[in-house]
C-alpha cells in the first residue's frame, strides 16, 4: 500500500495511505487532534496522579510524545504502553516534524528513543515516564484491569470496521481498571452501540478541528 508524508492544516505532518485515502492523524491538524482528543479530554482528567496508559495504534509516536511533554506539567507519573501491528519505517520517523512543531527541540532525543527502543521492552524515558511498545494485533490484547486510560486511535471505521467491533471493545473494557476512561476521535453510532454493549457509559463531546464530535467512554 503506497504511503506518503503529507502536511496537515496545523503544519504538522502525518502519513497518508493512498489506497484507502486514510491518514494516521487528522488532515485538519495532527497535533491539534492529539491535544484535543487525548490530552484535553483524556490525560487532563488524571492530574497529579500515577497512571497507566494503553495506546491502540502507536503509529507515528505523536500521542506518546505529546503525553510525555504534558505529563511533567500535570505532575503525573506514567507507565505508557503502545500497541502497533505495523510499525512505521525509520525514514518515516525522521520525516515527522513533531519536535519542531511542538517547540520541543530539547526533547528530540526522547522522540528518537521512543522509535528506536526494542519492542516488548520497558524503557525509562524519564523518572516519571516509562514506555513499552508491543508489536501485536489488537485482537490479541488480553490485559485485565491494568490501565487507567486508553487512547483508542485505530484507523477509521470506514476502512477497518473490524477494529471497532464489540469484540475489540470488550477487550478494551477488560483492560481498564474500574473508574477509568477510553477516549477516541470516533463518533459513529455503531461504535457507540458496541461500547455500550460491553458496559461502557459513553459521552459525546465536541470534536477536534474539522470534526464535530468525539467519544469518551467510562468504565464504572
Amino acid at each position: 500500500m503506497k504511503r506518503e508524508i503529507i502536511q496537515t492544516l496545523d503544519g504538522s505532518t502525518t502519513i497518508h495511505l493512498q489506497e484507502w485515502d486514510e491518514c494516521y492523524h487528522s488532515k485538519h491538524g495532527a497535533i491539534q487532534e492529539a491535544q484535543h482528543v487525548f490530552i484535553k479530554n483524556g490525560l487532563s482528567l488524571f492530574q497529579n496522579k500515577q497512571i497507566s496508559i494503553l495506546e491502540i495504534g502507536f503509529g507515528t509516536g505523536l500521542n506518546a510524545f505529546i503525553t510525555f511533554l504534558e505529563a511533567s506539567k500535570m505532575n503525573q507519573s506514567i507507565d505508557y504502553v503502545g500497541v502497533e501491528a505495523y510499525p512505521i519505517s525509520a525514514e518515516e520517523v525522521v520525516s515527522m516534524n513533531y519536535v519542531d512543531e511542538l517547540n520541543a527541540s530539547n526533547e528530540s532525543p526522547v522522540f528518537k528513543k521512543m522509535h528506536e527502543s526494542n519492542w516488548e521492552e520497558k524503557i525509562v524515558l524519564r523518572d516519571d515516564f516509562t514506555l513499552t511498545k508491543r508489536k501485536q494485533f489488537f485482537e490479541e490484547i488480553d490485559d485485565f484491569e491494568k490501565f487507567d486510560l486508553i487512547y483508542f486511535d485505530a484507523f477509521g471505521y470506514r476502512v477497518q470496521p473490524e477494529l471497532w467491533s464489540t469484540a475489540i471493545f470488550e477487550k478494551m473494557y477488560n483492560a481498564l481498571k474500574p473508574n477509568s476512561v477510553l477516549v477516541t476521535y470516533a463518533a459513529r453510532g455503531v461504535v457507540k452501540r458496541s461500547m455500550i454493549e460491553v458496559g461502557f457509559t459513553v459521552e459525546k463531546l465536541a470534536g477536534p478541528p474539522g470534526k464535530r464530535e468525539m467519544f469518551r467512554a467510562r468504565k464504572k
